[in-house]
């Protein structure tokens, strides 16, 4: 675990530095590594105001999600600056808007879609995509996402790869084309979001899922 706080603004910046490296830490179950830099002057600060927070970091796992890195940059924040300074725990005062990216792992993918959590979203794309469920595994082919059930029963797992896109703000599955050219291979499914995220582009290359977009983030 490990942290780099680059403020440049003397200890007041600083200590919002670590009051808002403490808040990002109390919201995941882990985080291997975080460096973040604040936008901005003291003076600004002293009247409740950041420009904004680039935050970079990886091996995070935030509501049961595995996340290989993230890269985030947010508009500029209101903060409350006598919570901060007598608690040295950040409060903001109104929402702000993040923009950037998340990757995932293909092993990631399958353990956080394996998790109480997740799985009942698993096994609904297994069987939008599949035909069957549960969910056994996710892992990444090249440039599509190839999900795979072991049926009870079955002494071979079923297979289907899927483009990834964005669409609508949100994450687009659409089953890729087989030898047999079987007429269900228009089947696709778009991901349920929270509203306060909208993707804006997917890349799936180097056994990675990248997905970019903008989060609004609340008190």
């Amino acid at each position: 675990m490990s942290s780099e706080l680059n403020s440049g603004g003397g200890p007041i910046l600083r200590l919002l530095a670590r009051g808002l490296e403490i808040w990002l830490r109390q919201q995941c179950s882990a985080l291997e590594r975080i460096e973040i830099e604040l936008l901005g002057s003291t003076g600004k600060l002293l009247g409740g105001r950041l420009d904004g927070v680039r935050v970079t970091a990886r091996r995070v796992v935030y509501q049961a999600l595995e996340i290989e890195s993230v890269e985030l940059c947010s508009e500029a924040i209101r903060v409350r600056m006598g919570s901060l300074l007598r608690s040295q725990n950040l409060e903001l005062e109104q929402p702000f808007k993040v923009r950037g990216s998340v990757v995932f792992s293909g092993e990631g993918l399958s353990r956080s879609l394996g998790t109480p959590r997740w799985r009942s979203l698993g096994d609904g794309l297994a069987e939008a995509l599949l035909g069957v469920t549960p969910l056994a595994a996710v892992r990444i082919d090249g440039d599509l996402l190839v999900l795979s059930s072991m049926p009870a029963g079955c002494e071979a797992p079923v297979e289907r790869a899927a483009q990834v896109s964005a669409s609508g703000g949100t994450v687009r599955l659409q089953a890729a084309a087989q030898a047999d050219a079987s007429s269900d291979d228009n089947l696709d499914v778009h991901l349920p979001m929270d509203d306060n995220i909208s993707i804006e582009r997917v890349e799936v290359a180097a056994g990675l899922l990248e997905l970019q977009g903008e989060a609004r983030v609340s008190p």
